[in-house]
């Protein structure tokens, strides 16, 4: 008796140890993934947290150069380590920039004087990304100089002894034209105000010259097939203008020139054989942006930057219209002070601004981002430059020169861009736009997460659409009408559909479905339409057969019947789609929905996307909605039945209300599958990140955008973290349609879990 005791106590304690370590492991495991989830989270946000930060300036050093006058320019190459300055005397300046070797920072390298300094009227350079530079002089003429670095790496014994091999930047130029001085003005007078830009091959000046006038000239190149010798052709045309000329810039395409009389800004283009026409005059805002005081290109030199005298500067570029394309005001910043100078970047869209109150201010055009403002040196600051890494400040004060580092990773991020409409150069209006890459150096990448939010959305609810009938439907009849040797064969053939990989689903709807469903849309509109209705017919006949035969399948297998008439209505469907399609739509229903009705049509569209994910997503709502139908206690719909009820009053009135938390968790599951998934939507949609509920387009969807361009971002980029962004989108799409779900279902739960 004391042996059957101790050992009923030792079991006891077994029992209460296992019940104790189930418990703990389940907490544990609970605790795990809800710390792999916040690690999952944190992460995320930890990789997109930089795109937000602002611009920072930290000086790297700071030197002094000789006093050799008026400085019209300054630069400097792309590893930052050399720099050169234009003088207004005609000589070109090469310094260093850091210590290095056996020279020190603000030591002269080189030196060049291209032009006497009393000849010397105007001076102008091109956009960053051409680094030339010219000088006008008061015969007519202009000297072209482009400043160049030699990279070489010698082997010295130093080098050979440590295995390193140092690079060395040898500063040289280039005058233009063989050294020889362009004839701007066939005339020989003065070049008062200079602009000047090139392609590569050709070369356009525009000056103001005596009595207000503008003077075109536009160099043609000219190669000798025989001796390879290239000759620059002048074209000349002199527009004649009322008052000064205050500003004058030229496009790097050279088929533009803009010049500024205070308020009044011209516009003229240039043919391909030379012809100069005034095209518009832009259109001021002088009460909303005060008096025009300056005017620029800005990178990709599609916008054009007008400053005011009220601080702000103004954003034009072309936008097409029933006119043709036109200048128009776009945006504005505000500099805090009317502003004297300004600066682009070399390709992104990002500016800088030097005001009269001594502050400097970094904006980006696209994302209307106020990147920085303030006083980085406490001296006035006369000119800036930065290198064309855009990682590297050169700065001139009144006391000297400092080069600073500069950290602005991300300046075309901003919350508005990601999720406002944003008016990008060249497009007619306000858009969301996705687009990463381009095959252009002018490209401006446009990172708008609507569209590609919005076609998760889309693609998630035509999913549904498909699913959620055809699931809880199945759900509820296998669960409370079939009979339980039907039932223990069709359940289990249902879930294992769930295993099936979404890869497999995704390339027979891309390349057998999509192709399928162009060439027979009448046929599956058809099946959509005469299955339900063959469906609803067929049960109107069942209920008038006599007795003694619906009693012979009573016990829930009549359903299986409706097998045969479900087939026989989708290949009556297909049969008669070529007839329809003859009939009704002249034989090619796509082209008369896209002609006639004006509807876009893609072949991998939403109707292709709708009926594959639904198919994916069909399994996972019948498995949880079958078993919350299932789980509902007999003596429920028992006791109905007992009272009276109808089998059908029995299922709405008790067992869906019942069943109904079950039956919103399987939906809200079956949600968040069809937001997450990737595979299908990747090979069955165009992948197009267009915004449009028309279900015979495609879209893109946030999974499949992070599949298809994460392996091709680079580490680091704006790009690379965007799409970090776009997977904490993903996982708070989720994360609110499940904690929706569980709200929903607990509230459903406490609601009736009294019956």
């Amino acid at each position: 008796m004391a042996t059957q005791s101790a050992q009923q106590l030792s079991a006891n304690r077994m029992r209460l140890f296992k019940d104790r370590f189930a418990r703990y492991g389940v907490t544990a495991g609970g605790v795990m993934v809800l710390v792999a989830l916040l690690l999952i989270f944190f992460y995320l946000l930890y990789v997109v947290q930089p795109i937000f930060e602002s611009v920072s300036l930290k000086k790297v050093n700071s030197f002094n150069l000789p006093e050799s006058g008026q400085v019209e320019a300054v630069g400097m190459e792309e590893q930052a380590e050399i720099g050169y300055r234009f003088l207004k005397s005609g000589e070109l300046q090469f310094f260093s920039l850091i210590d290095k070797n056996d020279r020190r920072s603000g030591d002269i390298l080189l030196s060049e004087t291209f032009v006497e300094p009393e000849n010397v009227s105007s001076f102008a350079k091109t956009l960053p990304v051409n680094h030339q530079y010219a000088y006008g002089l008061e015969s007519g003429e202009a000297v072209v100089v482009e400043p160049k670095f030699s990279v070489t790496f010698p082997e010295t014994a130093a080098t050979a002894a440590t295995d390193k091999v140092e690079r060395v930047i040898t500063p040289r130029f280039e005058v233009k034209n063989d050294g020889q001085p362009l004839v701007v003005d066939e005339n020989g007078r003065a070049l008062e105000k200079l602009s000047y830009e090139t392609d590569g091959d050709g070369m356009l000046f525009a000056a103001a010259v005596e009595n207000s006038t503008l003077l075109i000239t536009h160099f043609v190149a000219e190669e000798n097939f025989m001796t390879g010798a290239v000759t620059l052709t002048p074209n000349y045309t002199e527009i004649p203008l009322n008052t000064a000329i205050d500003d004058i810039v030229v496009t790097p395409d050279l088929r533009q020139v803009i010049a500024r009389r205070g308020n009044r800004v011209h516009v003229f283009d240039i043919s391909i054989s030379g012809n100069v026409t005034e095209r518009e005059l832009l259109p001021m805002r002088t009460r909303e942006l005060g008096n025009a005081t300056g005017m620029y290109l800005l990178a990709g030199a599609s916008s054009v930057l007008l400053t005011h005298d009220t601080g702000k500067v103004s954003q034009w570029f072309e936008v097409p219209g029933d006119d043709g394309r036109q200048y128009q005001y776009i945006r504005s910043f505000d500099a805090g002070s009317p502003v004297t100078n300004v600066e682009v970047e070399y390709y992104r869209r990002t500016f800088y601004t030097l005001s009269e109150n001594g502050d400097m201010n970094v904006f980006h055009t696209t994302s209307e981002a106020d990147l920085y403002q303030g006083k980085p040196s406490e001296a006035k600051i006369e000119a800036v430059m930065v290198d064309p890494r855009a990682n590297y400040l050169l700065m001139k004060t009144a006391e000297g020169y400092g080069l600073y580092d500069v950290d602005n990773e991300h300046p075309e991020v901003s919350w508005s861009g990601l999720w406002q409409e944003v008016w990008y150069e060249g497009y007619p209006e306000p858009e969301y736009t996705w687009q990463s890459t381009s095959g252009s150096d002018d490209f401006e990448s446009k990172f708008s997460l609507v569209p590609i939010s919005f076609g998760t959305i889309k693609a998630a609810a035509y999913a549904m659409l498909f699913a959620v009938p055809i699931g809880l439907a199945a759900a509820v009849y296998t669960a409370y009408f079939m009979s339980p040797s039907v039932r223990r064969y069709v359940k289990p053939t249902v879930e294992i559909m769930e295993a099936l990989p979404t890869v497999i689903l995704g390339f027979l709807a891309g390349l057998w479905l999509a192709p399928l469903v162009e060439a027979y849309l009448p046929g599956f509109v058809a099946v959509l339409l005469l299955v339900p209705l063959a469906i609803i017919l067929m049960a109107a006949l069942w209920s008038q057969l006599p007795t003694q035969i619906k009693s012979k399948v009573n016990d829930g297998r009549a359903a299986l019947l409706l097998i045969p008439v479900v087939l026989a209505v989708g290949w009556f469907s297909f049969e008669i789609s070529p007839w329809v399609e003859q009939v009704m739509f002249d034989g090619d229903a796509r082209r008369f929905i896209t002609n006639e009705l004006g509807v876009t049509f893609d072949q991998r569209n939403s109707l292709v996307v709708g009926i594959a994910m639904g198919f994916a997503v069909i399994p996972t709502i019948f498995s949880i909605a079958e078993d919350a139908v299932f789980s509902v206690p007999k003596h429920l719909s028992n006791g109905s039945l007992a009272l009276g009820a109808t089998p059908w009053q029995t299922l709405t009135k008790v067992v869906l209300l019942t069943a109904s938390p079950g039956i919103f968790s399987a939906v809200m599951m079956g949600l968040g599958r069809a937001v997450g998934e990737t595979m299908i939507v990747l090979m069955a949609t165009g992948n197009t990140p267009i915004m449009d509920w028309n279900i015979f387009e495609g879209m893109r969807t946030l999974s499949a955008n992070i599949a298809v361009e994460m392996p091709e971002s680079e580490v680091g980029s704006s790009h690379y973290r965007i799409l970090f962004l776009a997977a904490f989108v993903l996982f708070i799409f989720t994360f609110f349609f499940n904690t929706i779900a569980e709200f929903v279902r607990q509230r459903l739960r406490d609601k009736y879990s009294s019956m």
